[in-house]
C-alpha cells in the first residue's frame, strides 16, 4: 500500500501484513485525513442545502457513522472535529488498528468501533445524523457476480442508509468507481431510494478515479 500507484484489492490489501503496512504508511495517513477533512467541508456544501427541500445544517456536533473506517485515520479526524463517531468495518485486521488508536485517544469516549458488514449495519432507525465513507463504498459489491446481484446490493444498502439517518441526514462518499457504468450503478441507487445529490470528480476527464458523492435524505 505504500506504492501510491498500486490498485488495492479487497480484502487482500487490508489483512495480515498488508494491514500493518497500510497503518504504518505516513502517506496513507496524510491522504486519508486530508480526504476526511474535505468530506466534512462537503457535508455543509451550499449546493446540498438547495437540493430538494431547502435546509441548512444546524449545530456543529453530530453522530456520524464512519462507514468502512479501516485502521481509523478518518475516525480520528471526525472525533477530533468534535463529533461522536461510530466506526464500522468488516475486517478485524483493520479494525484492531483503529482500536489501538482509540486506546490512546483523549476523546475515546466519543468513538465506538463495530465489526460489521456495510450491508447489515447494527444501527437503529433514525439514529444517525450523517454518514461519511472514505475509500470503502466500492466494496459493497464485493462477491457479487451478476449485474442483478450488484443492483440488489447497492439498492438494499441505499435503502438501509436512508432508514438509519435522521431528518436532514447527509452522506458524503469518497470512492473509486472503475467505469461509467459502475458509477451510474452507485449514483442511481441513491437517486432511486430517497436521496438528492450530485458528484464531484477529482479529474472530470476521467471515467474512473477519485469521486465524491454528496447526498441528502429527502
Amino acid at each position: 500500500m505504500s506504492n501510491r500507484e498500486s490498485t488495492p484489492k479487497f480484502p487482500e490489501s487490508y489483512i495480515g501484513d498488508k494491514a500493518v503496512e497500510y497503518d504504518n504508511s505516513t502517506w496513507m495517513e496524510r491522504n486519508q485525513k486530508k480526504t476526511t477533512l474535505l468530506c466534512l467541508q462537503y457535508l455543509r456544501d451550499d449546493k446540498l442545502d438547495n437540493l430538494g427541500n431547502y435546509n441548512v445544517l444546524d449545530g456543529n456536533r453530530y453522530i456520524i457513522v464512519d462507514l468502512g473506517c479501516g485502521s481509523g485515520f478518518s475516525s480520528e479526524i471526525l472525533v477530533d472535529s468534535g463529533h461522536r463517531v461510530i466506526g464500522i468495518d468488516i475486517l478485524i485486521d483493520m479494525l484492531s488498528k483503529a482500536k489501538t488508536k482509540k486506546k490512546i485517544s483523549e476523546n475515546k469516549k466519543n468513538l465506538e468501533l463495530i465489526l460489521a458488514d456495510i450491508n447489515y449495519l447494527p444501527l437503529r432507525s433514525a439514529s444517525i445524523n450523517h454518514i461519511i465513507s472514505i475509500s470503502a463504498y466500492n466494496f459493497i459489491i464485493y462477491g457479487t457476480e451478476t449485474i442483478r446481484d450488484k443492483f440488489k446490493a447497492v439498492n438494499n444498502t441505499a435503502m438501509y442508509l436512508k432508514k438509519v439517518l435522521k431528518r436532514k441526514g447527509r452522506i458524503i462518499i469518497e470512492f473509486y468507481p472503475k467505469e461509467d457504468n459502475e458509477l451510474e450503478l452507485f449514483t442511481s441507487s441513491f437517486n432511486n431510494n430517497g436521496f438528492d445529490g450530485f458528484m464531484i470528480k477529482k479529474n472530470p476527464a476521467q471515467k474512473a478515479g477519485q469521486t465524491y458523492l454528496l447526498l441528502k435524505k429527502r
